[in-house]
């Protein structure tokens, strides 16, 4: 069983109830030595409507915010650097800590990019104790990571009542804490406290490598199944299979809002959005089909079209309707738009016009499913083997 390591943060946000029933949030610090408690003048407030949660989650995050601060004042002797020297003093864990904080501000509380800075640095801490200091990270520091984290178990597991579950890295998952190793050191030397890149010297076949993506996705006969299965929440099940021929993510399908829809000058009705992970304005053409999966629409046109429940809980939900569909692979959300790429790929639309559907960014990614259609015609065929035997 992986050791449970606790990553210490030299400053916490904590509150102090007041009389009105508010919350007054102060930092909790240790400054030269002594504890000090810094109080924000930030207050939270009773939840009573979703103004009232939207109003107390800007709040926290100027609180995050102010904390990153500090704790970047406290690395920095409060006053700044004086030397390169005394900045390689500075500790890794928490300039890790402290960029994982800063994304978390300026990305609008989005915590996927947050969670793995502090997976990082509990593998890092687990390798290497919690006092690393930039100075000890030279290319050797870093050849020893890399074995590390070749027989490192996995963190999210360490809570798992099943025994299965204790397993050792994924090789996407070492490639992936690798690759944030490395950007976390690329911020480090801009900030002048590295001067070298002690991963310049680490020779590529060393270096983690992300396995050739096995991407789950759904035939044609099992979207049918799924179809003419009864799910448990309908709205779900239509934005699901909306999604499986439109090919959106489920961030950008949960946001979506009438006014989104618009038919162009040939009578195509098209959807145009901002899309959460790219920031960038797409258009995604809606067939016939998929059309029939939007819900019939009542209000305005700012109203959502499809009111989903949480990630994890969508994909609880698809995990049932899949079973009673008789579909055993492990389907979560984002095998819809894994679907809509190979459906596409496999009713002989051109790679690069899946690509543009898509919105991918490099054709690379497109190739990925391209390779995962082959291996199945491939498999498909060597079934003839032995047949005529």
């Amino acid at each position: 069983m992986a050791k449970q390591v606790k990553v210490k943060e030299p400053v916490r946000i904590r509150t102090k109830k007041l009389a009105n029933g508010n919350e007054s949030i102060y930092l909790d610090l240790y400054k030269d030595g002594d504890r000090v408690y810094e109080f924000l003048k930030l207050y939270l407030i009773p939840e009573k409507s979703k103004a009232d949660k939207e109003a107390n989650r800007k709040t926290l995050e100027l609180a995050n915010a102010i904390k990153a601060k500090r704790i970047v004042e406290l690395q920095n002797n409060e006053h700044g650097f004086k030397t390169n020297t005394t900045r390689s003093k500075m500790n890794l864990i928490q300039f890790v800590l402290h960029l994982a904080d800063e994304q978390l501000a300026k990305s609008g509380n989005k915590r996927s990019y947050y969670y793995t800075l502090h997976s990082l640095a509990k593998h890092l801490e687990a390798y290497a104790g919690d006092k690393i200091t930039f100075t000890k990270v030279n290319t050797e520091f870093v050849k020893g990571f890399i074995a590390y984290l070749r027989t490192a178990m996995n963190f999210n597991y360490e809570n798992s009542e099943k025994k299965s579950k204790y397993e050792v890295l994924s090789q996407n998952t070492q490639h992936n804490l690798y690759k944030k190793f490395a950007w976390v050191i690329r911020k480090a030397m801009q900030a002048d406290i590295m001067a070298i890149n002690p991963l310049d010297k680490i020779d590529n076949t060393d270096k983690p490598k992300s396995e050739d993506g096995q991407r789950e996705f759904l035939t044609i006969e099992e979207i049918k199944r799924l179809m003419n299965t009864p799910c448990e929440d309908d709205m779900l099940k239509c934005a699901f299979i909306f999604c499986c021929l439109v090919g959106l993510r489920y961030s950008d399908v949960k946001k979506l809002v009438w006014n989104d829809l618009y038919e162009d000058n040939e009578g195509a009705i098209i959807l145009r959005i901002r899309v959460t992970k790219t920031k960038r304005c797409e258009d995604f053409p809606i067939s016939k089909e998929a059309l029939k999966w939007l819900p019939e629409r009542i209000g305005s046109g700012d109203e959502k079209i499809f009111k989903l429940p949480k990630n994890d809980n969508s994909n609880r939900k698809l995990k049932h309707w899949c079973t009673l569909a008789g579909i055993t692979k492990n389907v979560t959300f984002h095998v819809a738009r894994h679907t809509a790429a190979t459906l596409n790929l496999s009713l002989g639309v051109p790679i690069e016009t899946v690509s543009k559907l898509l919105g991918h960014t490099k054709i690379s990614t497109t190739q990925i499913y391209a390779k995962v259609i082959d291996a199945n015609k491939k498999a498909a065929v060597h079934k003839q083997d032995g047949v005529f035997d």
